[in-house]
């Protein structure tokens, strides 16, 4: 099959894990490689996530037992070898991936086994929180292929791994372990790929118990940070339902319901 960017609900049962959604990266045979046009079905999945009031989380996972291992190479020469085309494939079409999920208001859970170099590390960059079975490795060796990272990415990808870490991976070609990652930061302790699925759907579930306004304040005031931005009207929400709700519920000895 054609590589794609699906979603879909976690559950297909009725009302369970409702507001949480499903991303899977799926290049068959392909170590689910990024096409072009996957590059551009995670920009639309990810706008429209961003226009549904109803998600609460969102899980970026594999099909398969790697979750990306980077660009799909077989396409590179249609495309790599003129300025002109590969600025369009970079700043339109791999920024326009990427960027839609670090705008995007719902917090992203990564789910990562196996294989995550290059596109993959750019894409679970993205992540909010990252969950990565023992067997997972990363990296960017793509000076093995003679070119280097894409500023805009370059930038995303340091700022998430640190410098140091970023600087082996791109000028040694280094590959890390899972539990190099988590000793950077990047991630959290690496699991067995038997408890990888549970503990990424227990940690979906306990965001979409949350506030989801709380959430998506959090994340808009976190990338204003992150820019040396101004916070716009960070006390809007004083008046809201569901800042009510949570207090209310917390003073009344109850669960809150939102």
């Amino acid at each position: 099959m054609s590589g794609q960017i699906t979603m879909q609900p976690w559950s297909q049962v009725q009302g369970a894990c409702a507001g949480i959604l499903r991303v899977e990266i799926a290049n068959s045979g392909k170590l689910n490689a990024m096409t072009r046009k996957m590059w551009r079905q995670l920009k639309s999945v990810f706008e429209e996530i961003q226009g549904n009031r109803m998600a609460r989380c969102v899980v970026v996972q594999s099909h398969g037992g790697a979750f990306c291992a980077g660009g799909d190479i077989s396409e590179y020469p249609a495309f790599r070898f003129d300025p002109d085309s590969l600025a369009a494939f970079h700043e339109e079409e791999v920024w326009g991936g990427l960027n839609a999920m670090l705008a995007c208001d719902v917090p992203i859970v990564a789910s990562i086994t196996g294989v995550c170099m290059g596109a993959g590390v750019e894409i679970a960059s993205c992540c909010d929180v990252r969950w990565v079975s023992e067997n997972a490795s990363f990296g960017a060796p793509i000076a093995k292929l003679g070119f280097p990272m894409a500023p805009k990415e370059l930038h995303l990808v340091s700022s998430a791994v640190g410098m140091h870490a970023a600087k082996r991976m791109l000028l040694e070609a280094a590959v890390f372990s899972a539990q190099d990652m988590a000793a950077t930061g990047w991630c959290a302790q690496p699991l067995s790929e038997s408890q990888l699925h549970e503990q990424v759907e227990g940690a979906a579930r306990r965001i979409a118990s949350l506030s989801p306004q709380a959430a998506r304040l959090n994340k808009q005031t976190m990338r204003s940070l992150a820019r040396n931005e101004a916070v716009h009207a960070p006390y809007a929400y004083a008046a809201s339902t569901e800042h009510r709700e949570g207090v209310n519920a917390f003073i009344e000895k109850r669960t809150a319901n939102f």
